[in-house]
């Protein structure tokens, strides 16, 4: 009887998971998909320790109260600006999770004196070496993102790479010829340590500028070792759960890659983003024309007397958190009668959907949210285009010099505009740390200062200019 109602829970919690995840597809329907698969989780997990036994109820009760404690403080606690560092170490948490019950469940068949099949073996392996990498690549992503770890690699480091990589194929190798669990120990303790050094050495070489793309691919990572732990205990709730976390990690990587124009080879093998800031081949500084500053009030009087505004934001925005005076500067604007949206590019900011999450907490209404392919065909007819903290993602260097390192990027051609307004803290490059050659073209104007503060100072001259 428990068993079945076990089963029956697993599969519950299967179908939330899938449809949490159908919901959040859309902005409008992603909160309710959040809960039911943070539903789905809590059910599959109650529904595994009551199955095994683990806990009594009263220390499951105390285990869920302190989670849910521990949650709660995050969430409050994290700014949005550190949402990135926090997806990482989730999925680094996730890896090491996967890991050590996949390498517990060893021990306990160790202990017992139990056979290992080569292919029980293998999944195991598979387990403790996935979530072995996913664990130090987080969190080696969580120092670089950051800024706490700028190094990029040292001599040798792909001929050491290639070497580990051999090493934990031999160890898997030997795991699955033990022919017991007790004989697989050893390679699988030296499968987990070399796991662990494979990590380091995959994310240490990746350039600054690639990161989103990282932590997608490391919550894939994170997906498939779920999924393998599911193997090893029969779990049918987390091999659902895995499989659709490693399967939508990996197709968020590909479009990740997809919006760079970057191959996910490319992006492994490391060097974008890790290159010295300065200028790229398209002119020597001493060529360009000066640069042109502006002052909020002449912004103010720009953007009331367009017919269209489209502002972009970028991970500049999220720093000063200024997405609810942005907000109240678009809301001015239509009210006066100009069109105002947003211009989504998908790698703006240090992760996924980062500035879709930053204007949904400004309650920004998701209509107004434009992706980059659909708004750049209408460039050209916006009036006044305000980038606020955005920089990569709108360099035309990308679409013009064959010889920067971002050239075939898709950006925002905010150049097509016919007045281009950057609220920027100073002159220095962007996440990639290359040179933007926007900021030198004749209808760009450079507002400096801190995003928030020059956003309140457009805000108030927009209230000077309506009649009393």
């Amino acid at each position: 009887m428990l068993q079945t109602v076990v089963t029956l829970a697993y599969l519950v919690a299967a179908s939330l998971f899938i449809l949490g995840l159908k919901r959040l597809a859309s902005p409008r329907t992603a909160r309710a998909g959040n809960r039911m698969a943070a539903v789905g989780m809590l059910v599959g997990v109650v529904a595994a320790l009551v199955s095994e036994r683990i806990l009594n109820p009263a220390e499951l009760a105390v285990g869920l109260l302190v989670g849910s404690a521990i949650g709660v403080l995050l969430a409050r606690r994290t700014a949005l600006t550190e949402m990135p560092e926090l997806v990482a170490a989730f999925n680094g948490f996730g890896g090491a999770a996967s890991a050590l019950v996949a390498g517990a469940e060893a021990v306990r068949l160790a202990s017992l004196g139990r056979p290992l099949d080569a292919v029980s073996a293998v999944v195991v392996g598979l387990s403790v070496l996935i979530g072995g990498v996913t664990l130090t690549g987080s969190f080696l992503a969580v120092a670089k993102l950051r800024g706490s770890v700028q190094s990029t690699g040292f001599r040798g480091l792909r001929v050491v790479s290639v070497a580990v990589g051999l090493a934990t194929l031999a160890a898997l190798g030997l795991i699955a010829a033990a022919g017991s669990a007790t004989a697989s120990l050893p390679a699988l303790i030296a499968l987990a340590a070399l796991a662990l050094v494979l990590g380091v050495l995959l994310v240490l070489p990746i350039g600054g500028a690639d990161m989103p793309v990282v932590v997608a691919l490391l919550n894939a990572y994170s997906g498939l070792a779920a999924a393998a732990t599911g193997f090893v205990l029969a779990n049918y709730a987390l091999v659902v759960s895995g499989a659709l976390v490693g399967a939508s990690g990996l197709i968020l990587t590909r479009i990740m890659c997809e919006a760079m124009n970057r191959s996910l080879a490319s992006v492994l093998l490391g060097g974008f983003g890790a290159q010295a800031a300065g200028p790229t081949a398209s002119g020597d500084a001493a060529d360009r024309p000066p640069v042109r500053s502006t002052t909020p009030d002449d912004v103010a009087l720009m953007m009331a007397y367009g017919a269209r505004v489209v502002i972009v934001p970028g991970y500049g925005l999220a720093v000063a958190q200024a997405q609810h005076e942005v907000r109240e500067l678009a809301e001015m604007l239509q009210r006066e009668g100009v069109e105002v949206s947003y211009a989504i590019h998908p790698v703006a900011g240090r992760m996924p959907g980062h500035m879709n999450v930053l204007l949904a907490e400004a309650n920004v209404p998701y209509d107004q949210l434009i992706e980059m392919d659909e708004i750049n065909p209408e460039m050209g007819q916006v009036d006044v285009a305000l980038v606020v903290g955005a920089n990569d993602v709108v360099n035309p260097g990308a679409r013009e010099d064959p010889e920067s390192p971002i050239y075939g990027m898709p950006i925002v051609d905010v150049d097509h505009a016919g007045q281009v307004v950057v609220l920027k803290r100073s002159m220095r490059p962007g996440y990639a740390g290359i040179e933007n050659p926007l900021f030198f073209k004749p209808n760009t104007q450079m507002l400096f200062g801190d995003a928030k503060e020059s956003i309140k100072a457009i805000v108030g001259e927009l209230k000077s200019l309506q009649p009393a």
